[in-house]
């Protein structure tokens, strides 16, 4: 089978996608322009840092730099779900927590299953795939919450008017929220294979790898994603809805 091959000229020539989003952008003055060049910048700029790394890590092959790579992708994960919290009260904590505890616990059963080798090449980039997708969650989560109170002041206030704890007073709040966060995965587990062909499917098949062997570890890849975003949802959703009340428990927005 054919692998795919991508030379410099075909990045160069790739690069004519990106313009024709400027152009529509310049058209349609949304004013991406800057913000579309500047993305694309940094991420070659990261990707060129990153491939070499792990090249290194790869080589290497060593426990403690594994799991320094691994660390480094969680916590920075962390602080991109913290930035993404609306409140005013945040805290980064809460985000490496839920990401932390969501990406670790769905690693630790995929090396236990013997779904995966506690080695660089299948470690790294796994727990990137988990901690991205916790992340986005997560930051789903934070902006429905933040949403979800601003328009439901007035049913909590009255709610812990009548007694009702912080936490039951919020927990409609919660249920919403951490269903807006997962929805996304939930509708692309719905889909895959149907309308998408996920990353890791499509990487695998052109690397030359039977599309019935490929299928097996994509089933593998959304069962740890579902797993990852419900954690992760969750998990940042009980911690972050403390964030709009004060000692006392009164809403402070």
């Amino acid at each position: 089978m054919n692998q795919l091959a991508v030379n410099d000229l075909s990045l160069v020539l790739a690069f004519a996608l990106v313009l024709i989003a400027v152009v529509i952008s310049s058209k349609e003055k949304l004013n991406l322009s800057k913000d579309i060049l500047l993305s694309i910048i940094r991420a070659i700029i990261q990707l060129l840092i990153v491939g070499y790394l792990l090249k290194y890590i790869f080589q290497v092959d060593n426990d403690l730099l594994t799991i320094a790579m691994s660390l480094f992708i969680v916590f920075n994960a962390a602080w991109n779900a913290h930035k993404r919290n609306p409140s005013l009260q945040k805290k980064y904590l809460h985000s490496l927590a839920a990401i932390f505890i969501s990406t670790y616990i769905t690693l630790g059963v995929l090396i236990f299953a013997g779904a995966i080798k506690f080695i660089p090449s299948q470690i790294v980039p796994i727990t990137g795939m988990i901690a991205s997708n916790s992340m986005v969650a997560i930051g789903l989560c934070y902006r429905a919450l933040n949403t979800q109170f601003h328009d439901l002041r007035q049913q909590v206030l009255e709610k812990l008017a009548l007694g009702a704890s912080i936490k039951l007073a919020s927990k409609p709040i919660l249920q919403q929220s951490i269903k807006t966060a997962m929805q996304p995965t939930i509708d692309s587990a719905k889909t895959v294979g149907l309308v998408s062909l996920p990353g890791m499917m499509s990487g695998l098949i052109f690397a030359g790898l039977d599309p019935v062997h490929a299928i097996k570890y994509q089933i593998m890849v959304t069962f740890m994603l579902l797993s990852a975003t419900s954690l992760g949802s969750i998990i940042g959703g009980y911690t972050a809805y403390k964030n709009y009340f004060n000692s006392n428990h009164q809403l402070i927005i």
